[in-house]
């Protein structure tokens, strides 16, 4: 299996960059994993909330193939504790998944479309966070989960 993490924008704070980069790192000793940037949408000042969700939805629809098993990062999705998200992960890997694609949206969240073609939504916490900061945790949890799964000593109880 391979993870796919999809998110809109670059990442402007070169430490959350940096983070970024070394947990991506780690993660090569247990999985194919890649981050995909979706560039942010122009004129946005222009667009109505709505307009922009559906305009980065079709972003993101573009991006998936197929076979993609597509999970949205959705403040209303489930919450899972370090080690229920390790077995989540295992779960993913023993159904044969070709690719995990975990999403995190724009400032308005999801398009209708991208919630109707998703298979699942995962929160990380009921406080919001920017989507900058998102993506630094949710690399460290699937390097933690991989950790977990492999007994290695990261991860404390």
């Amino acid at each position: 299996m391979k993870i796919k993490l999809l998110a809109i924008g670059k990442t402007d704070h070169k430490q959350l960059s940096l983070l970024i980069d070394e947990y991506q790192n780690r993660l090569k000793h247990y999985i194919k994993f890649e981050i995909d940037i979706i560039p942010d949408i122009k004129n946005v000042k222009n667009l109505s909330e709505l307009q922009q969700k559906e305009k980065e939805g079709e972003l993101i629809l573009k991006k998936l193939q197929n076979t993609d098993f597509l999970v949205l990062l959705d403040d209303k999705g489930k919450q899972f504790t370090s080690i229920e998200f390790s077995k989540y992960l295992q779960k993913k890997m023993n159904a044969g998944l070709k690719q995990l694609v975990l999403v995190i949206g724009g400032p308005y969240g999801f398009s209708n479309a991208v919630y109707q073609k998703s298979q699942g939504k995962i929160s990380l916490s009921k406080m919001t966070f920017s989507h900058q900061m998102i993506r630094l945790f949710v690399v460290e949890q699937i390097y933690r989960g991989f950790t977990i799964l492999k007994n290695e000593p990261y991860h404390h109880e």
